[in-house]
């Protein structure tokens, strides 16, 4: 007589299988939907203004410019206010040709292209003005506000954080006087 064999394999294959198939329909689920920021280049611009401020009790140098380049900073503010931010991107850069190292136009020009969404851009001019210029007053914390706006457009927040603490050093009182 023979013996058949035992159905333990045979058990042991449709555990296996049913197991596989239950593994299967588990699933993950998915991952969190990316925070969207939705942060308009309008209100990264406002940001910049609201941190520039202007205190009356705080140093502030500003250059003497020529009249072409204040003509040129005309047009722009023109353009920029009429919407032309291609036109107002263009004065300022016909501006810089005639001082490429004044801080106050590269700032102009760091914020058109703030408000174009040109996020790289935007850094390496206020960077550049930053350099150039002074570290003190309304116009070094909207260079750093700058390149803090764009590192928070690029969702660059330990970058931000870091542009948002040179921010305070721009603050110098002035002298007091009695």
């Amino acid at each position: 007589m023979r013996r058949m064999n035992s159905p333990l394999p045979i058990r042991a294959l449709a555990v296996l299988a049913v197991s596989l198939a239950l593994a299967a329909c588990t699933s993950t689920p998915p991952p969190p939907p990316p925070v969207v920021d939705t942060t308009t280049p309008a209100q990264r611009m406002a940001a910049v203004q609201n941190i520039a401020g202007v205190d009356d009790k705080e140093v502030s140098v500003q250059p003497l410019r020529d009249p072409q380049v204040d003509d040129l900073r005309q047009v722009a503010a023109e353009r920029r206010e009429a919407g032309d931010l291609a036109g107002a991107a263009e004065a300022l850069n016909q501006a810089l040709l005639l001082v490429e190292s004044d801080p106050g136009i590269l700032q102009e020009r760091a914020e058109i292209a703030l408000l174009q969404g040109d996020w790289a851009r935007a850094e390496t001019l206020a960077r550049k003005a930053v350099s150039l210029g002074s570290r003190t007053g309304p116009l070094c914390r909207r260079h750093w506000a700058t390149v803090e706006q764009a590192h928070l457009a690029r969702a660059e927040k330990e970058n931000a954080t870091s542009a948002h603490a040179q921010i305070e050093g721009c603050t110098v009182p002035g002298i007091i006087r009695y």
